[in-house]
């Protein structure tokens, strides 16, 4: 751990924090989020995450291991796909509310081309929601805290900040995600690059080539 991690003051994480979840209630707040359109409002969000991550003290830019990373990137996001696939058929079976709320996230997809979010989702949004919550806020606190703890906490400021939305499947959703890349990171950090590639194929396939 060098001096710049120990040094680093914590307001700037605070405000970071904050800076998200602000962020997140104007994407997906009733009160502002129909005046929006929510894919570039996010693709702002992602780059404002994106600065804050890169120009923090504590950033340190991931190895990349090719061709290593690129094929647990892809692993990764084809478990996490099925899982979700899974997950999906399960809780229409025990939810009455879960198809219609999944179908009112597909429903911001309305009107914009496939192809235009792909592209944000795999050169963007995914890589910076990873650069933020992983390289940025939890390695953060695994410095000052404990790996451990920051797992738990980013998790949880994770799906948090996606309470705005109301929808019990969205913050479902960011919650599982949040525990299996958090979890990764958790228990190989050198493997953040692998982690953001996963994010944001991920992303793709759920929204746009293989939507559930």
């Amino acid at each position: 751990m060098d001096s710049s991690q120990t040094n680093a003051s914590p307001m700037r994480l605070v405000f970071a924090l904050f800076t998200a979840a602000v962020l997140w209630f104007v994407m997906f707040s009733a009160w502002t989020a129909p005046h929006l359109n929510f894919w570039w409002a996010m693709t702002a969000s992602a780059l404002v995450l994106t600065a804050l991550a890169l120009t923090s003290p504590e950033w340190r830019r991931p190895a990349v291991r090719l061709p290593h990373d690129v094929l647990l990137g892809v692993l990764i996001a084809a478990a996490l796909w099925m899982a979700f696939w899974v997950g999906d058929k399960l809780s229409q079976w025990l939810f009455d509310f879960a198809r219609p709320q999944v179908d009112l996230i597909y429903s911001m997809k309305s009107g914009q081309p496939s192809w235009l979010l792909g592209l944000l989702l795999l050169f963007i949004i995914g890589p910076a929601e990873e650069l933020f919550w992983r390289g940025y806020v939890q390695r953060t606190l695994a410095c000052r805290w404990s790996p451990n703890a920051a797992f738990v906490v980013t998790t949880l400021v994770y799906a948090l900040v996606h309470l705005p939305s109301m929808n019990f499947m969205l913050i479902m959703a960011a919650l599982v995600c949040g525990i299996a890349w958090g979890g990764l990171y958790r228990l190989f950090p050198e493997r953040l690059a692998a982690i953001i590639l996963s994010h944001a194929l991920w992303d793709a396939a759920a929204f746009v080539w293989l939507p559930l």
